[in-house]
């Protein structure tokens, strides 16, 4: 069985219970309770996010908000933007780089934050290699591509605290997340850095954790914990349909305190985590719970407009267009929500 309830987890149903109240004192209530809300939600089939989802759906705690919740399922993150651009759906998760180009091309999407979880950079047990100078030379396998912002923000902290550059002086593999851990395991890569949830894997695998991508950010000059995903959505949509979006983040609020509060819900989720074993269900237990939002503000604002400018500087307009600076508005209702 699986650890009982921290000190986090206290802490984080107290934070997740504010940033409801948050939620509805800033969003007033008004338009017709006669004809139900709904939501038209797309995300990936097998993203950590259908976790959350399964919550609302099992304790129907959609329902209890007025709320017709549809979820649907697409193959890949491109997919679930042009559902969004489209109009064929009302909300997606995706980043904060994607939401800021998409309003400086014109568009009103906004982020609210969903998750802090981050991944980590991995190594072999007894591998000798216990700082980032360790790593020169060697095979680093990372998730995504050249400019997924977790490998750029570590590139930029090598430059910061080292002097060097860690995408020149190491041999980086871009590869997709399940291959570079399949990869890592059979020795063809030194280290790997990778999404948080499969780090949570290769931490239950007995891997040793170099370094966690949040723990580069002070460094940095970035302020507080930095939200890595959220919900998107149009504005102007938002405006129409104030009810819809109230009811959704109660009930998205109300899951997270069931999964941070009960071991016993991640029994029951077992299955969609497709954990093999309790201690890869307790390291993707703890990975969630880590992960969720404190608060809700100016600080998440600040975090992400300073990661914007260092992923804009190591990444130029490939990753985030003709801009370097996060557009207006990308954070919704500012401050509070």
């Amino acid at each position: 069985m699986i650890n009982p309830l921290s000190t986090r987890r206290k802490f984080s149903i107290i934070a997740v219970a504010a940033i409801t109240a948050a939620i509805y004192s800033a969003v007033p209530a008004h338009g017709t309770t006669q004809n139900p809300l709904s939501i038209r939600l797309a995300v990936l089939k097998f993203g950590t996010v259908n976790w959350e989802l399964n919550v609302i759906k099992h304790h129907e705690l959609d329902k209890r908000s007025g709320l017709v919740l549809d979820v649907v399922g697409l193959a890949n993150k491109d997919a679930t933007s042009i559902a969004l651009n489209a109009g064929d759906v009302d909300m997606i998760v995706t980043d904060w780089i994607w939401t800021s180009r998409q309003r400086h091309a014109g568009a009103d999407f906004t982020f609210v934050p969903y998750s802090e979880a981050a991944g980590s950079v991995m190594v072999h047990p007894n591998s000798g290699i216990e700082r980032l100078e360790d790593l020169r030379g060697k095979v680093i396998g990372v998730a995504g591509s050249p400019i997924d912002k977790s490998w750029l923000l570590l590139r930029a902290y090598s430059f910061k605290t080292i002097g060097e550059d860690l995408g020149k002086i190491t041999r980086p593999a871009y590869a997709a997340p399940p291959l570079l851990n399949e990869k890592f395991k059979q020795g063809e890569f030194d280290a790997v850095l990778n999404y948080w949830n499969y780090t949570a894997r290769l931490r239950a695998a007995g891997m040793t954790e170099l370094i966690k991508v949040q723990d580069l950010l002070p460094a940095l000059g970035v302020p507080g914990r930095l939200p890595l995903i959220g919900y998107v959505f149009s504005e102007s949509w938002a405006e129409k349909n104030v009810e819809a979006v109230t009811a959704f983040f109660k009930a998205s609020a109300d899951a997270r305190a069931i999964m941070i509060e009960s071991d016993e819900e991640w029994e029951r989720l077992r299955p969609l985590t497709r954990a093999k074993d309790d201690a890869t269900l307790a390291a993707l237990r703890d990975g969630y719970r880590e992960g969720v939002p404190q608060t809700y503000g100016h600080e998440q604002e600040e975090a992400i407009r300073a990661a914007f400018r260092i992923v804009a500087e190591h990444g130029g307009r490939a990753l985030v267009g003709r801009n370097i600076e996060l557009a207006p508005g990308t954070l919704w209702g500012g401050e509070a929500y």
